[in-house]
């Protein structure tokens, strides 16, 4: 279990899962009218996603550029987040 974590496979397992759950909710939502809507469901995910993005790169040994290209995507992910959900 450890050299999951340290190689960082657990990460790749993790962004695999929300990309897959990504998937469904959309189709879910396309077919049945039902659900959260894409606009409001992306931002959100793309948030956790660059934030997995970030650990993952820097546990690859990757640099701090990398890492905070990472962090600066999901920062502004989560401002589009919040204001998309501050509007109501």
């Amino acid at each position: 279990m450890a050299e999951l974590f340290a190689s960082g496979r657990l990460i790749d397992l993790i962004l695999i899962v929300v990309v897959l759950e990504t998937a469904l909710l959309i189709f879910y939502r396309r077919y049945t009218g039902r659900g959260i809507p894409p606009a409001d469901l992306l931002p959100n995910l793309c948030a956790g996603g660059f934030l997995l993005l970030a650990l993952r790169v820097t546990l690859a040994g990757s640099g701090w550029m990398a890492a905070g290209g990472c962090l600066t995507a999901a920062g502004l992910a989560h401002l589009i987040d919040v204001h998309r959900r501050w509007r109501g």
